[in-house]
C-alpha cells in the first residue's frame, strides 16, 4: 500500500496538468476563433469603406486646380494641374493606385501644400491618442467604480446619489467642462498648463501635465456611459437563477460578485466601449481648440474646411482602422472574459 501512494499522487498531478492544458487550449481556441471572425468581417468592411471614401472625391466636385489656381483659372490650366495629380485617368485606376498606397501606409499628398498626409496625420494622431487613452482610462476606472458601487448598494441613497451624479455628468458638453477646468485648475490654481502639448519623449511629467485637463474634459461622457451600463448589467445579473443558486450553496457575497455577477455583467459594458475610444479620438475638435492642441480632430476639421479631399480621405481611412482595431480588441476581451463566450454561445 505504501508503494502505491507515490504513483497515485503522480497520477492525480498528471490529471490536473492535463485539465489545465485542456483549459488553456480551449481558451486559446476561443480567442483565435474570435480573431478569425473579426478579421473576416474587417476585410470586406475595409474594402467597401475605402471605396466609398474614395468615391467622395468624385462626388465632391472639388479639384486641386481650384485650390491652387483659384476660381478664375482657365480650363487648360485646370486640365494641366489635374493631369499632374493623375485625375485624368479612369476612376477604378485611380482607386486601385490609391488603395495600393493605403495598404502600404501611404495616404497620398495634400492638395493645399503637397505635404505627405501620412506624416501630417501621424503628428496629430499622436496628440489625440494620448488624450483619448488617458480619457478612456479615467472614464473606465471611475465609471467602473461608480457603476459597481451603485449596483452593490442598489435602491439605497448611495445608488440614487450616483445615478443623479451620472445623469448630470452625461449632459455636460466636453467644451463646457474644458473651459471650467482651465479656469479653475490652470488659471486659478496654476496646477496644470492651460494649453499646448509636450511629447512623452520630452518627459512623462510634462506630457501628463498637458494632457490631463483635456482628458478629464473628454472622460465625463465615458464615465456616464460605463457607470450606467455596468449598473444595469450587474443588477440584471444579480436577478439570475445562478446567483440564487450560489446564495443557497452558501457562497460569500464577494465570491458571488467576482465569480458570477461581474463576469456575466461585464459583457455589455465592454461592448459599449467598442466605439467609445475611436469617438474620443475623432470627436475632440472643440476640446483641442480650447487647449491649443494640434490633434487629429483639428486636422480633420481644417482639411475639410480647406477642401483638401486627399487629407479628408486619409482621416476617414484612419478612423475606419481605429474603429475596427478597437472593436477587435473588445471582441477578444469578450471571448476571454464572459462565460457565454467561453461556452460558445
Amino acid at each position: 500500500m505504501t508503494k502505491s501512494a507515490p504513483s497515485t499522487i503522480t497520477t492525480v498531478s498528471a490529471g490536473r496538468r492535463g485539465v489545465a492544458m485542456a483549459r488553456t487550449r480551449h481558451a486559446l481556441g476561443r480567442v483565435l476563433a474570435a480573431l478569425a471572425r473579426s478579421i473576416a468581417i474587417f476585410v470586406p468592411v475595409f474594402v467597401v469603406a475605402t471605396f466609398v471614401t474614395f468615391a467622395l472625391r468624385s462626388l465632391s466636385g472639388l479639384s486641386p486646380a481650384r485650390i491652387q489656381l483659384g476660381e478664375e483659372a482657365t480650363p487648360e490650366a485646370i486640365a494641366r494641374v489635374e493631369a499632374q495629380w493623375g485625375l485624368d485617368r479612369p476612376f477604378l485606376v485611380q482607386y486601385w493606385d490609391w488603395f495600393s498606397g493605403v495598404l502600404h501606409g501611404q495616404l497620398g499628398a495634400s492638395w493645399t501644400n503637397g505635404a505627405d498626409i501620412s506624416t501630417l496625420i501621424g503628428l496629430g494622431l499622436g496628440v489625440s491618442l494620448s488624450v483619448a487613452t488617458l480619457a478612456l482610462v479615467i472614464g473606465v476606472v471611475v465609471g467602473f467604480a461608480l457603476g459597481t458601487l451603485a449596483a452593490v448598494r442598489r435602491t439605497t441613497w448611495i445608488d440614487r446619489t450616483i445615478t443623479g451624479f451620472v445623469t448630470v455628468v452625461s449632459v455636460m458638453p466636453a467644451f463646457v467642462v474644458g473651459i471650467v477646468l482651465v479656469a479653475v485648475f490652470a488659471v486659478g490654481l496654476h496646477l496644470f498648463p492651460s494649453a499646448g502639448y509636450v511629447p512623452a519623449e520630452q518627459g512623462i511629467g510634462p506630457w501628463l501635465a498637458h494632457i490631463t485637463l483635456p482628458a478629464l474634459a473628454l472622460s465625463f461622457d465615458v464615465i456616464a456611459d460605463v457607470a450606467r451600463q455596468l449598473r444595469s448589467s450587474l443588477i440584471a445579473a444579480y436577478r439570475e437563477n445562478y446567483v440564487t443558486g450560489a446564495l443557497v450553496r452558501g457562497l460569500s457575497p464577494r465570491r458571488i460578485f467576482f465569480g458570477h455577477v461581474l463576469r456575466n455583467g461585464l459583457g455589455p459594458t465592454l461592448a459599449t466601449l467598442g466605439l467609445k475610444f475611436p469617438a474620443l479620438v475623432g470627436a475632440s475638435v472643440i476640446t483641442e481648440w480650447i487647449f491649443g492642441l494640434q490633434g487629429f480632430g483639428r486636422f480633420a476639421n481644417d482639411s475639410a474646411q480647406a477642401g483638401d479631399v486627399p487629407a479628408v480621405q486619409g482621416v476617414l481611412v484612419v478612423s475606419i482602422v481605429l474603429v475596427v482595431a478597437f472593436n477587435l480588441i473588445v471582441n477578444l476581451l469578450l471571448a476571454r472574459v464572459t462565460p457565454a463566450a467561453q461556452r460558445g454561445v
